[in-house]
């Protein structure tokens, strides 16, 4: 058997969704549980890997606006809410499925999960980063960052500040938050257009990934396939996603997560009509709407099938079986690369984070068991794309091609006939912004302009975010995400037209800044034409 690399990169990311003018607010849910499904049972993987001297490497990518959102004492406030009402309903299911053996067994599980999720945040005092970091500092957890507020650059691209503000804020809000500068950086949505390295270069980063096919089609055919990463000319990397093994997790149709013994998503009790809406109305919103509530008690089963009560053994016998699986495709696949290459074959496989979890139940054990293989399996070594460069110093000099992942690889989910009407109104707003800043220069400029430029900056980089225009083509939430876009942009037109005219409102500005309280060091001078 040969010896070859296995990189594993989780992207962590959640849209700033927080309303303190709201007592409570369905969309905040998004955020709880991914705490609950995701990063918790993420740090609770990381915490017995390392209690077992586990030799492992793994990336995690976390966003400024999750970093926000995990670190702001609202929601932290919230959350512990939220996390309260769903060990009480728990409790409450135990007692209601007293007669039905199998799912009264599950509410205990689900009991235990959820006072288990409570232990770990509370041991954190609520800063999961702390323990993100703890990681980090322990040599196991490369952690690196995307842009700003997930702003899909290529398409905001007729704007450089634009792209180097998504960019930069990016940078300073790791590094505030983590104590250190990132060295690799997620591309929001795969998201690569030619000379965007050169921004990335002036930020520090030293690297970044694409879809597979944003390598595969460079200017010159790579030596190494996806691989080995390129030198984008200026000693920025550029890594590609391997088709086949990431094919494995992500697919609904050939991946593992699909299989019928792992829980089913849709599953969830709050949806199921035999339970009185007045049961469930203290751990729903308006205590009227059906909502997730967490508590799912059937297994995906099969297609056109009823619904079976969910096993945790079967589903556990499957988790080492697919990690199995997974590891042995990996050491196929390095034995079939390694005559043809000239250097170890790297493998790189990038999901989304709330996958393992949220979508996936199993997800995060699965993820233990193939990093546990690994460590065995001796050929394998699991390395992040930092430590590869470290080991690797020869690269091929080429220039990836424009390129995103998700539908059709080239921009459709994002630019479409259901939100291509935002794009002229965040173009106009990031020219009147940056007009402001050079109309500026050398201007005294009052406490108040100060907070309200800042604001402005704040507003453009909110509205700017890729999840609302995913939002829309997907078709969940849609007025939400419309709602949020034509908020955004009414702020900053507000605020720009209040600078112009030295109207501002300094209680109206107040709200803004309580509404949208996030990148607190932001400072508007940045959002300049480089030349000037």
């Amino acid at each position: 058997m040969n010896i070859g690399f296995l990189s594993v990169i989780l992207h962590a990311h959640l849209p700033y969704v927080r309303h303190p003018e709201h007592d409570e607010f369905f969309e905040e849910n998004w955020l709880f549980e991914a705490i609950t499904e995701c990063y918790i049972p993420l740090c609770n993987v990381l915490e017995r890997l390392n209690e077992d001297t586990i030799a492992y490497r793994l990336t995690l990518s976390l966003s400024p606006t999750l970093i926000t959102m995990l670190r702001d004492e609202l929601l932290q406030i919230r959350y512990q809410k939220h996390l309260n009402k769903q060990i009480e309903l728990a409790e409450k299911e135990i007692i209601r499925t007293r007669n039905q053996p199998q799912f009264q067994k599950l509410a205990r599980l689900y009991r235990r999960f959820f006072l288990s999720t409570r232990n770990t945040y509370n041991k954190y005092h609520g800063d999961l980063l702390t323990a993100f970091k703890k990681h980090h500092q322990c040599g196991r957890l490369e952690l690196i960052t995307t842009a700003a507020t997930h702003g899909f650059l290529p398409l905001l691209n007729i704007s450089e500040t634009a792209v180097r503000n998504q960019i930069e804020v990016a940078v300073e809000t790791f590094k505030t938050n983590m104590g250190f500068s990132p060295s690799g950086f997620w591309l929001p949505e795969c998201g690569y257009y030619p000379d965007l390295e050169v921004t990335l270069a002036n930020a520090g980063i030293k690297y970044f990934f694409t879809d597979t096919h944003g390598i595969l089609d460079a200017n010159e055919k790579p030596n190494n396939g996806v691989h080995a990463p390129l030198d984008c000319g200026n000693g920025v990397m550029a890594f590609a996603r391997d088709p086949e093994l990431s094919r494995q997790v992500w697919s609904a149709e050939q991946g593992y997560p699909g299989n019928e013994n792992y829980r089913e998503y849709y599953s969830d009790i709050g949806f199921n009509p035999d339970i009185d809406l007045n049961y469930l109305a203290p751990y729903i919103l308006d205590g009227k709407n059906r909502i997730n509530t967490g508590i799912k008690y059937h297994r995906i089963t099969g297609e056109g099938l009823e619904k079976e009560w969910y096993d945790a053994k079967k589903a556990q016998f499957k988790i080492e079986q697919d990690a199995n699986d997974f590891v042995q495709k990996c050491q196929h696949q390095i034995d079939s690369l390694s005559a043809n290459m000239d250097r170890i074959p790297l493998i790189v496989a990038p999901y989304d984070a709330e996958l393992f979890g949220h979508w996936w139940f199993e997800g995060p054990c699965w993820l233990e068991a193939i990093l546990r293989r690994v460590d065995e399996h001796k050929n394998i070594e699991t390395i992040s794309c930092g430590d590869y460069l470290k080991r690797q110093t020869s690269h091929q000099i080429a220039r990836p091609s424009s390129s995103t992942w998700g539908e059709d690889g080239y921009s459709s989910y994002w630019i479409n006939e259901e939100n291509d009407w935002i794009y002229p109104f965040l173009h106009k707003a990031a020219d009147q912004m940056e007009q402001l800043v050079i109309d500026f220069k050398g201007v005294t400029v009052s406490a108040i302009q100060k907070r309200a430029l800042n604001q402005a900056v704040r507003s453009i980089l909110l509205a700017q975010a890729s999840d609302w225009p995913f939002i829309m083509k997907s078709g969940t939430t849609v007025e939400y995400a419309r709602k949020r876009i034509t908020d955004h942009l009414a702020r900053f037109n507000y605020l720009h037209e209040s600078i112009r005219n030295n109207t501002i409102d300094a209680r109206y500005l107040s709200a803004l800044e309580f509404i949208d309280k996030i990148f607190p060091d932001i400072d508007f001078r940045n959002y300049k034409p480089i030349e000037l």
